[in-house]
């Protein structure tokens, strides 16, 4: 036997339709992070568990691919083990790719999150995760709410121009829900302009007394704004500032997470949209 093919007592415990060769390069291709883009051989073998010949059959195999480039003693992925994700990121709608985004947000800072599109004068929630109930509202993925008084959809407006604007909402009484809530037009235009040059929105109490949010943009392959992305909490427990200095760096992440995968793929595909013209 190669060492490829050689086997282990674990192996030997694999469900016989396993294809070992095939798992093994996947290892190797695995043995690659963000810690170490680069490995020798050694490394390799070592972090695979692979003997040294085995893991540089693979490595050559990969670099024949156009997997793993070599330079002198160390080892790369290139740009095309991209193409190993592509089809799956391009099979699922825009939910099913922000999720586990969301997911990941909403452990790490334990407060709720949520994305959202913008839908004539209201934004929509499309995905969404619930750590706590904190608005008097149920909110759940297919709700609508108002854009002018709600952080995402601040962050969604702002990217239009100013004529949009007026066209979305212009025809209609602004709706005050608390003492807080903007319904100037031209105290409206001032945040919004205000929210593009930031990069973010924070609503304090205006759709709903004791609820506070912040949001900010996910962009499209061609920095198109089709969604947002906020953390919502209770005004008791964050202030401005807080959310500002803790959660926006956060939240920003999750943003530019969901940006690189709708990049990676054919986002007016996922979003559904049709293409700038």
């Amino acid at each position: 036997m190669t060492d490829v093919e050689s086997s282990t007592p674990a192996d030997a415990a694999r469900p016989t339709h396993h294809v070992q060769s095939l798992a093994r390069g996947l290892a190797v291709i695995r043995s690659f992070d963000e810690e170490h883009p680069s490995l020798t051989l050694s490394e390799v073998a070592k972090r695979t568990g692979l003997t040294r010949a085995a893991a540089r059959r693979f490595l050559l195999t990969l670099a024949d691919l156009g997997y793993v480039a070599a330079d002198g003693q160390r080892f790369s992925l290139t740009p095309r083990v991209l193409e190993l994700g592509y089809a799956y990121l391009s099979s699922l709608t825009f939910p099913e790719l922000a999720q586990p985004h969301l997911e990941r947000l909403a452990s790490q800072v334990n407060e709720s999150s949520s994305v959202a599109v913008l839908d004539g004068e209201d934004i929509v929630y499309v995905a969404r995760v619930a750590t706590s109930r904190i608005m008097a509202v149920s909110i759940t993925v297919g709700t609508r709410l108002p854009a002018h008084a709600t952080s995402m959809g601040r962050v969604l407006l702002a990217e239009l121009a100013p004529e949009d604007v007026g066209t979305r909402l212009g025809h209609q009484q602004l709706q005050a829900f608390t003492e807080r809530t903007l319904t100037d037009p031209d105290a409206l235009k001032g945040e919004l302009s205000r929210v593009s040059d930031q990069g973010f929105a924070l609503v304090d109490q205006e759709l709903e007394t004791g609820l506070r949010s912040i949001a900010v943009p996910i962009k499209g392959r061609d920095d198109r704004v089709p969604a947002a992305v906020n953390i919502s909490v209770q005004a008791s427990r964050w202030s401005p500032e807080q959310m500002r200095q803790n959660l926006l760096p956060a939240l920003r992440r999750t943003a530019q997470a969901i940006t690189q995968d709708l990049q990676a793929v054919d986002a007016d595909q996922v979003l559904n949209m049709p293409p700038r013209r």
